[in-house]
Formats: C-alpha cells, structure tokens, sequence
C-alpha cells in the first residue's frame, strides 16, 4: 500500500470494519488478514518463544517539529521490528489537529497488525461530523488478539479521565496477556490510586503478562514502589543507562515502561533515538515460557 504522508490532510485508507466486544469501557478489536498464526510449528518445539514489545507514546503522531505525520510513526514502529505495540495518545476522529483520522485503525492498517483501541475520552462529534471524538490508547498486534477491554482507572479532581487496556495475544502457542496504560501526570497521589488497579489486574491475569505504558512516574517516585509490587521493571534487568524517553527533544525522564509477570524473561531492551513524537518508544524483548512447559497455557 501507498506510503504516502499524512501532513494536515486526511487519510485515503478505509479503516478496518470494528467489532465492539464487551469491556468495562468503550473498547473495539479489529484484525487484518495478515496477522501471523499464533500456532506453533513443528520447527518451534525447541526454540523459546521470544516477542519484541514496543510502548510508545505518540502524542497524536505530532513531533518535535510540530508536524502532524503517523508515517514516521509507522516507519518507527516498523523498523523496530515489534510485534505488539502499547501505544498511548492515541486520535480516533478525534479533530482537526490530526484532520479526523482514525489513527488506530490506519496504523494497523499500514503496518499489517490487528489492533484494540481503547477510548479514555468519548466525546460527542463536532459540529459537521458524524463519528465520536475519541482519545485513548491502543493494543497493536502481529500475533491473533482477542479479549480485548477497557478498565477506566481512578479520576482526580480536574483530571483526564485514563484507562487500563488490556487484550490477551496467542503467541505461538502461548496465551499473553498484554496491558497498556498512561497514568495521570498531574497528581502523585492519582497515580498512586492509578497503580493500585493496575496491581489488582495484573495480579488476577491467571497467565504470563507484559504491562507496558507511560506511566509519569520515575524510578524514585512513590507510585514506582506500587507498580511493582505484583511486576517487575524489566529495564534494571536487561537495559543499558539511564532509560531516558521523555523528552525526545532533550531526554531526562524515564517514564515509559514495561513490567513483566514471573512467567516472563526481559533479554534485552532499549530505547530507540527518534523525535517523532514528545517520547521516545521503549523496546523489550522478552521470552515466553514454552507451550510445552505449562499445562496452563490453552492449545
């Protein structure tokens, strides 16, 4: 398909028709056809289930520069070679700053991944439009992904209202379930409530799990203590430096992360150098433990 930009002017692509699925929030599933199998294969039946995530917040595709433009976000999220993607700042006909589109849909289009988008903001159309003005986050996958909800986190007084997403992705054989987030950055003790759901979610997953997120917290923060308490900050284990994604013009802050279940081994991580968005996107690899291995996992 055409690789053509999107600056200030709408999309030509024809969005996925959206399936809404029952969730505690408004949430939707959508895949493309070529979404690879989450079956394993004969060849598979020694090597470790290894998976690239990458979280990602876009601020809406716009860039240090100023400039509107989901391509670069896309040739980013491609080079990386992720196979799920947690994004965060997500448009969905949203308005005029991004002409519309539905970023989500366009993004999985364009990369070949189904996708669940996950609306923190549900607003009534503007004067000429007819789709609701939506804000929020979305799940991106290369593997089959079902399940996918919206949990609507705690508010505080004058704050935007966030969201726990949350979809179970078959990865060759192995059930994960994948949680994305972006907790508020206007009041510590907001995250700390914030944080405290997402343990309870976490920690009632009953399979291997991967949270990923802006979560405005620093590793010396008081919400960092709670966030994991139920996971583990995969970073310390496998990362190299600081970790710095926030601001991509000037990196001083790591506020973006991915936290693991027991079930689940961090290899290697790294944040990759771009100023398609205010972040910088987060990239893990982790491993899986083997279909095999757990009677648990669902054939």
């Amino acid at each position: 398909m055409s690789r053509a930009r999107l600056h200030r002017r709408r999309s030509g692509i024809v969005a996925s028709a959206l399936v809404l699925l029952p969730a505690l929030a408004l949430s939707s599933c959508a895949s493309t056809e070529s979404s690879s199998s989450g079956a394993p294969s004969a060849s598979d039946d020694a090597l470790p289930v290894e998976l690239t995530i990458v979280s990602y917040n876009i601020q809406h595709a716009q860039g240090a520069d100023g400039m509107v433009d989901l391509e670069r976000v896309a040739q980013v999220l491609e080079d990386s070679g992720a196979e799920v993607i947690g994004l965060q700042e997500v448009d969905r006909h949203f308005g005029a700053r991004t002409e519309y589109v539905d970023q989500a849909a366009w993004l999985a289009q364009r990369l070949g991944m189904s996708y669940c988008y996950s609306a923190n903001l549900d607003l009534d159309p503007e004067a000429g439009q007819t789709e609701r003005r939506q804000y929020g986050t979305t799940i991106l996958s290369a593997y089959p992904m079902d399940d996918c909800e919206n949990t609507l986190l705690p508010n505080h007084p004058g704050g935007e209202q966030r969201g726990l997403a949350q979809a179970d992705v078959r990865v060759r054989g192995v059930e994960l379930r994948v949680f994305n987030t972006h907790l508020t950055h206007q009041s510590e003790q907001g995250r700390l409530d914030q944080a405290a759901v997402l343990n309870e979610k976490a920690a009632s997953a009953g399979m291997p799990a991967v949270l990923v997120g802006d979560l405005n917290s620093q590793p010396d923060s008081a919400e960092y203590d709670v966030f994991t308490q139920v996971l583990s900050d995969a970073w310390p284990v496998v990362g190299d430096g600081p970790g710095y994604t926030f601001d991509s013009a000037n990196p001083r802050e790591r506020i973006d992360y991915a936290l693991t279940s027991s079930e689940v081994t961090p290899i290697a991580a790294e944040v990759i150098a771009t100023t398609t968005s205010d972040h910088m996107p987060l990239k893990t690899v982790v491993t899986l433990p083997h279909p095999s291995s757990n009677g648990d996992v669902h054939s």
